[in-house]
């Protein structure tokens, strides 16, 4: 297998991508393809491939940097790194693109480049959220700021192919995120909504407040990309600000540090459940093509995660999924 990484994404390019595609061609048994500057790669990856792993670089001369203006650069820069990289997987190079650089900039050159499956209206960015018991796919996180109901209809639909396929959950749970479990409750998107997924063909279970997305009482949760985001955003600060506190207090005397030595390997585990290193990237479902973003501040941690999703993507057959999905409920 093969797969494309934009190595030119994070915020410290192109150190992580390179450290993240060695570690996975050495311990994941795959090729990467790294996407970018040949000149600033190819002594860095000389130096650092001393056992000769399938890493190999094509070479990409523009760059889309996090403060650039998506549409604009992208055509004052059409060979830019993510676009390259994803003609490679249009021309059957390689089976998914990885890249943790701006998230409008992906959508746009994905659109631009692979396409949408025919009958999806709107990407969605996708990702796993730790909950009780498991992890619910969570869709849209941050690709579509404001949405129409139909959007949404759509979004549950390839949420609960998503946790079928790649979670292995049989008839999913999905539900809307709203500020009320009852029918009626909600802004107007969600309002008008609720009745196009009722209708869908999926295991709608209706509204869905915070507490029981993170209690684990759905499989799937729905919701606006703007609205996604900033549940995105804040669960990982509230996880962030309870891990540190959490050491914090119990570095704070000798007793507490016994407490913590004893403690550790369950902490060990939460710190590991709450990590968005874990999951490395979000994939973005409904693109003809297996397209994933990470975080702007990924490390080669989170940059081998994310060709770990990748890699699962390709060998549960996500695409075809979704394809076929699509076919029967959408067109």
């Amino acid at each position: 297998m093969t797969i494309i990484l934009d190595a030119m994404g994070s915020d410290n390019y192109p150190d992580p991508e390179i450290q993240g595609a060695l570690q996975a061609a050495e311990m994941l048994g795959i090729e990467v393809i790294l996407v970018g500057k040949e000149d600033l790669l190819a002594p860095k990856l000389a130096q650092l491939n001393t056992k000769d792993l399938p890493v190999r670089i094509h070479h990409a001369p523009e760059v889309l940097e996090m403060e650039d203006k998506v549409v604009e650069s992208t055509r004052k820069k059409p060979l830019n790194s993510m676009a390259v990289g994803m003609e490679l997987v249009k021309s059957g190079e390689g089976e998914a693109f990885v890249t943790a650089g701006n998230t409008g900039g992906a959508m746009f050159n994905a659109l631009r480049v692979l396409g949408r499956i025919r009958g999806v209206h709107r990407p969605a960015l996708t990702t796993l959220f730790p909950v009780k018991d498991g992890r619910c796919v969570v869709l849209d996180i941050g690709a579509n700021a404001d949405c129409r109901p139909e959007f949404l209809q759509q979004f549950a639909i390839l949420g609960s192919v998503y946790a079928e396929t790649i979670l292995k959950i049989q008839n999913p749970r999905v539900g809307l995120i709203s500020n009320g479990e009852e029918e009626g409750k909600g802004n107007q998107l969600v309002k008008e909504a609720f009745p196009l997924l009722k209708a869908a063909q999926i295991n709608f279970i209706g509204n869905l407040e915070g507490k029981e997305l993170f209690g684990g009482m759905a499989d799937v949760a729905v919701t606006d990309g703007f609205t996604g985001n900033v549940i995105l955003k804040t669960s990982e600060a509230v996880a962030k600000l309870l891990i540190d506190t959490i050491r914090t207090e119990l570095l704070a005397t000798t007793r507490t540090k016994i407490g913590a030595l004893l403690a550790k390997p369950a902490f060990g585990k939460i710190k590991q459940m709450l990590d968005p290193a874990e999951v490395g990237a979000a994939v973005l479902l409904g693109i003809d093509g297996l397209v994933f973003v990470g975080h702007g501040r990924s490390d080669a941690r989170a940059i081998f995660s994310g060709l770990r999703a990748a890699q699962r993507a390709v060998d549960d057959g996500l695409l075809t999924a979704l394809r076929q999905a699509v076919q029967q409920k959408l067109v």
